[in-house]
């Protein structure tokens, strides 16, 4: 594999860029302040499941690395012997809070245990989604950066087209940004 000229990529990152920003975003960008460094690598995801959503896990680890190309970083469980799930929603969570991750997918029979101890961990927004609807409302509104699934209550081909939508729906912003504040402010202990 030939390594790629670092000039060419770096050119084309800038109008890539450019193209994406466009002449106001670019000036806005110029006068913005320089934002925290951030470990978290764009397209990397943390997975993870109890015993109930294992299966489930498996294929989707494969369908995200193999089909959409991202790097998974598998929190666990690895088998199908019983253990508890909020140790595994926490695991992704915190990858995902510490900017390890960009994504997060917490999986365990209904999906509903996952969510309220992934929510437990400060910097996860986890939404539990059945459907196309309720994660592209999840991504464009609430800018979720954890998805919960209930192995149960999805199947094999909804959770690949649902984790799809998940990675690639971009957050709306403008009025939407002011609530996910809100949002964000409760777990400091805001109203």
């Amino acid at each position: 594999m030939n390594t790629p000229d670092p000039e060419v990529v770096r050119r084309l990152v800038r109008e890539a860029v450019d193209r994406a920003l466009g002449p106001e975003g670019k000036a806005a960008a110029a006068k913005a302040e320089p934002a925290a460094p951030r470990a978290v690598a764009l397209t990397r995801v943390a997975i993870g499941s109890d015993h109930g959503g294992f299966p489930l896990k498996e294929l989707l680890r494969r369908y995200i690395s193999e089909e959409l190309g991202w790097d998974v970083h598998d929190c666990g469980t690895h088998s199908g012997d019983a253990v508890d799930y909020p140790d595994f929603a926490a695991a992704v969570a915190r990858e995902v809070a510490a900017g390890r991750a960009a994504r997060g997918i917490v999986i365990d029979a209904a999906g509903i245990g996952s969510t309220m101890a992934a929510n437990k961990v400060a910097g996860a927004r986890c939404a539990l989604c059945h459907d196309d609807a309720t994660v592209l409302n999840s991504r464009e509104h609430n800018d979720a950066n954890v998805l919960a699934l209930g192995a149960r209550v999805v199947n094999r081909g909804a959770a690949q087209r649902m984790v799809r939508l998940f990675l690639t729906t971009a957050f709306a912003g403008g009025r939407h940004e002011r609530r996910v504040a809100k949002i964000m402010a409760l777990e400091r202990g805001g109203a």
